[in-house]
């Protein structure tokens, strides 16, 4: 069995990391070395320890959870070169099942969230590693551009991004990964799926399409009365006649544009949750 890539994959997790981080924008709090306060309390609990804040975390524990709960996760010593420390990269900020489906959609296998035997064949089966990583890095990039928190963390995550295509891509064709390319921690934690996708994204909410089209609506029912005011005089004026047709013809414009912007948003919603893999059906991997 190969040797794992676990240790210098985290190495360069690490080293985008950083180090203690609170930022007010930051939906993980506080944060040491990637790990939020709310992990590393599950971690404690778990081994029957008390809680302590996460500033202190000891370098054993550190290294056990990213590889219990984001490595083997993922199975990545399962994976080729190159993909083990892409989807990696991409448990730690977004998540494993998140991670997984962007694999998964890669791969063009069912996106369930679980790496089973099925995305482990295909991956190995693949013959362009180099495609599956950028598919990959399209997919996370595509979904950091619509957190909330983008304005005030993005240049640092496109930074990483860009850095993890660069070395996935390098490992993959048998070389060596290329130093780590940092301007300062990339910072801010992204929500993992399934626990807050939607409200910490810049995507439309159903209900504003059934709005648009009912403010459509109010405005043509509007122009509707108004022309049924004008009719009876319509007939014998012709600048009245003029304002009937003018009245009737807005509010069918209206009636239709209030559609137009229905359809429009929930067609944007729906190509959204499309990219970010939100609201997929299970399946088996």
């Amino acid at each position: 069995m190969a040797a794992s890539s676990f240790a210098p994959a985290l190495e360069r997790v690490l080293a985008h990391e950083g180090g203690y981080s609170n930022h007010p924008a930051d939906p993980g709090g506080p944060t040491m070395r990637g790990i939020t306060q709310r992990v590393y309390d599950a971690f404690r609990r778990a081994a029957g320890q008390p809680t302590r804040p996460v500033r202190g975390i000891a370098d054993d524990e550190l290294h056990l959870i990213y590889r219990r709960q984001y490595w083997d996760a993922i199975r990545a010593d399962d994976l080729p070169q190159g993909l083990d420390y892409c989807v990696f990269d991409a448990a730690v900020n977004s998540g494993p099942a998140q991670a997984a489906k962007w694999l998964q959609r890669a791969l063009g296998v069912a996106a369930d969230g679980q790496v089973g035997a099925l995305t482990l064949d295909a991956a190995r089966a693949t013959p362009d590693l180099r495609r599956v990583i950028d598919d990959m890095c399209d997919r996370r990039l595509a979904m950091l551009r619509a957190l909330k928190t983008w304005p005030v963390f993005g240049t640092g995550w496109g930074r990483r991004v860009a850095d993890v295509r660069i070395a996935a891509r390098s490992l993959a064709a048998g070389g060596p990964a290329v130093p780590v390319a940092l301007g300062g921690a990339t910072g801010g934690a992204m929500p993992e799926a399934g626990k807050a996708p939607l409200d910490s994204l810049r995507v439309l909410p159903r209900p504003e399409a059934g709005q648009a089209a009912a403010a459509g609506g109010l405005l043509a029912t509007a122009c509707a009365e108004a022309a049924r005011q004008v009719a009876p005089l319509a007939s014998g004026s012709p600048t009245l006649a003029f304002v009937f047709t003018a009245l009737t013809v807005a509010g069918l414009l209206a009636s239709c544009a209030g559609l137009a912007l229905a359809w429009h948003r929930s067609r944007a919603r729906r190509r959204q949750e499309r990219s970010l893999d939100l609201g997929l059906p299970g399946a088996t991997s």
